[in-house]
C-alpha cells in the first residue's frame, strides 16, 4: 500500500487511515482501494508529515485513537483530530477505537469528528460508514442561513445578534448546554464577517491537558519543554486575521487565564520560552456550558477576563 498517491484519480476521494497496526492498517487498505485511493500513516508525526507531502488535503481520514506512543489511551488521537479539524477543516473524519467507550465518541465529535466506530469493525460495515461521512454536509459548504434551521422567534433573534456582532472586533460569548450548537453558531458568526476567507480555527480548551495548552496556545521555541524539538506557532498565530473560536473556556486553568486576558486587551502574547511579544489580530469567539458568572464568584474564573469575552454574550 502507497504512502504517497501519485495516481490518485479524479472520482476516488483521497481517505488517510491512521493506525499503528501494520496488519489492520494493510488489510483496511486493500479492502478500500476499490473505492477509495487510500494513504497509510501509523501515528501522528508521521500523519503531519504526509499532510505537508500531499498534494491536496485528504477528503476522508480514520483516526485510531490508540495511537503511540500511548497506545492505550485516546490522547494522541484526540490531538490528531483537532490538528486535522483545525488544518483541514473540508476533510471529514471518522474515529476509530478499539474501546466502544460513549465518553470517547463523544469527545470526537466534540473535536470536529462526524462519526465514530468501535474495532474491528469488517470492511463491509466501514465501507458504507465512509460515504456516509463523506456526504456529510460541513459547515464550511453552509451558507449561514441554511445552517440555522427554523423561523422561531429564539432564531430570528439569534441570526439577529450574529449580524450585528459579525464585523465588530470584540469577543462573543455563546453560552448554552452541551448539545445546544454552540460551535455551529461560533462558525456562522465568522462565516458572516469580512474575515469569512480568512482562517477559523477551533480549539476545545477541555481537550487538551493544562500542561500543554499554553504552547498549544501561544506556540513554543525549540528546547522550551521536554520534547520540543522545533519551534512551534499556535493557534493565537495560526489563526492570523481570521476567527479562533475557543470552546469551553470554563475549563482554562486559572494560571492561564493572566495570558489570554492580555491578548484580548493589547493582542500580544508570548510563545513559551521566548520574551519576544508577538501580536495576534484574531477575533475571539469563545463558548461555555459553565455559569462563568457563578464561576468568578467561586474564585475559579477571574472577573476581568469574564468582562473582556462577554462583550458580546449570546
Amino acid at each position: 500500500m502507497k504512502t504517497m498517491p501519485d495516481h490518485a484519480l479524479p472520482d476516488k476521494p483521497l481517505l488517510l487511515v491512521v493506525d499503528d497496526d501494520p496488519l489492520l492498517a494493510e488489510t483496511l487498505g486493500l479492502a478500500l482501494a476499490s473505492d477509495f485511493d487510500v494513504v497509510l500513516s501509523h501515528s501522528r508525526p508521521h500523519s503531519t508529515q504526509l499532510l505537508r507531502q500531499l498534494r491536496r488535503p485528504p477528503d476522508l481520514a480514520l483516526v485510531d485513537l490508540g495511537l503511540p506512543p500511548c497506545a492505550h489511551r485516546p490522547d494522541e488521537g484526540f490531538a490528531l483530530i483537532s490538528e486535522l479539524a483545525a488544518s483541514s477543516p473540508q476533510t471529514k473524519i471518522v474515529a476509530l477505537s478499539g474501546q466502544n467507550d460513549a465518553d470517547n465518541a463523544r469527545h470526537a465529535r466534540t473535536l470536529g469528528a462526524v462519526d465514530f466506530v468501535a474495532k474491528p469493525c469488517p470492511p463491509e460495515t466501514l465501507l458504507p460508514l465512509l460515504h456516509r461521512a463523506l456526504r456529510y454536509r460541513s459547515l464550511d459548504a453552509a451558507p449561514t442561513a441554511e445552517a440555522l434551521i427554523g423561523n422561531s422567534p429564539a432564531l430570528h433573534k439569534l441570526r439577529t445578534q450574529l449580524q450585528q456582532y459579525a464585523d465588530s472586533p470584540f469577543p462573543v460569548l455563546i453560552e448554552g448546554e452541551s448539545g445546544s450548537g454552540k460551535e455551529i453558531v461560533a462558525h456562522q458568526l465568522h462565516l458572516a464577517t469580512g474575515r469569512r476567507d480568512k482562517p477559523y480555527l477551533a480549539l476545545n480548551c477541555a481537550a487538551i491537558s493544562p500542561t500543554l495548552l499554553e504552547p498549544t496556545l501561544f506556540g513554543h521555541a525549540k528546547g522550551a519543554f521536554t520534547g520540543a524539538a522545533g519551534a512551534r506557532s499556535g493557534y493565537f498565530e495560526d489563526a492570523a486575521d481570521g476567527t479562533l473560536f475557543l470552546d469551553e473556556i470554563g475549563e482554562l486553568p486559572l494560571e492561564l487565564q493572566p495570558k489570554l486576558l492580555r491578548v484580548l486587551e493589547n493582542g500580544e502574547f508570548q510563545r513559551v520560552g521566548e520574551t519576544q511579544s508577538r501580536r495576534s489580530n484574531a477575533r475571539i469567539v469563545a463558548a461555555t456550558n459553565r455559569d462563568l458568572k457563578r464561576e468568578v464568584r467561586e474564585g475559579r474564573f477571574r472577573a476581568d477576563l469574564y468582562h473582556r469575552l462577554s462583550v458580546f454574550s449570546i
